[in-house]
């Protein structure tokens, strides 16, 4: 079932979303494979430590983060992973690391990877490990208002 929080946030607003349903995968990538969706396609969230900010970092699922390439987009002095331990209290309504890429829910700024706004919908964790939501990239870049900086490269 769809987190209540963001089921009410995108219900209230009157957006059009779809729920896909997967088998439980724990990675972005294997989330992907299994809603048949390619990596370039998931949205995936990380969590970052910029400076002492805790801030959420989406990119495709396929792509992992330059770290010297976000601090310096950020311009921050130093960029690192936030440990699942320190941030899930931040979400206590989600499974541990399938938080949809809402900051603005959790009080937290979001960078978003450049390529994803090249994409006309955007495909992302809905809280649990065995549901993807899809909706226009427009509404969610109007709805969480991201940075868009360019941080990350693909994977090998």
């Amino acid at each position: 079932m769809l987190i209540k929080k963001l089921k009410d946030f995108l219900d209230g607003r009157d957006i059009q979303y779809s729920i896909i349903y997967h088998s439980p995968a724990n990675t972005a990538q294997r989330a992907a494979a299994s809603a048949h969706i390619r990596g370039k396609d998931l949205a995936k969230t990380v969590m970052i430590r910029a400076d002492d900010e805790i801030v959420m970092a989406v990119l495709p699922a396929n792509y992992r983060i330059d770290f010297n390439l976000l601090k310096d987009a950020i311009g921050a002095d130093t960029v690192s992973l936030v440990s699942e331990e320190e941030f899930c209290d931040l979400f206590p309504d989600c499974e541990a690391g399938a938080m949809p890429p809402f900051g603005n829910l959790y009080y937290l700024n979001v960078i978003v990877e450049e390529r994803l706004t090249a994409d006309t919908e955007i495909a992302f964790n809905g809280g649990s490990h065995t549901e993807l939501v899809k909706m226009s990239y427009k509404d969610f870049e109007t709805l969480v208002h991201p940075v868009v900086k360019e941080f990350s490269v693909k994977q090998h």
